[in-house]
């Protein structure tokens, strides 16, 4: 299974799920995220694959979350409109977002990479 793994270097948590993976053996393809953040197709696939709500792949305690004044907006824009606004900016992303295609994690928890990122 082939992971890809949307990280910014300079993000704490993602630093953490990083040694996690690599403790655990878990091969992966990494990207960052603000250099590489996906495109909207990407975007609505991660999001469709992943059962979460929209609103979970925004980094809300983020400043461009803030300077955008999305706090208050998230919840009138439409699903396409949050789509392109994922897509547009890389820090407007939660991280990391791990993916293979078929499973999507969002942020870090060391019992959902268990779960979903262990081989059995």
């Amino acid at each position: 299974m082939s992971i890809t793994f949307y990280w910014y270097p300079n993000c704490g948590t993602c630093r953490k799920a990083k040694n996690w993976l690599d403790a655990h053996g878990v091969s992966y393809h990494a990207v960052h995220i603000v250099e590489n953040p996906p495109n909207r197709d990407e975007m609505e696939q991660l999001y469709k694959k992943s059962g979460l709500e929209l609103k979970r792949f925004f980094n809300t305690s983020g400043q461009k979350y803030r300077e955008l004044g999305l706090k208050d907006k998230i919840n009138t824009l439409e699903e396409g409109e949050l789509l392109d606004l994922l897509a547009s900016d890389g820090m407007l992303l939660k991280r990391p977002i791990v993916t293979n295609g078929e499973k999507v994690t969002v942020g870090f928890k060391e019992e959902e990479f268990e779960k979903e990122w262990l081989d059995k």
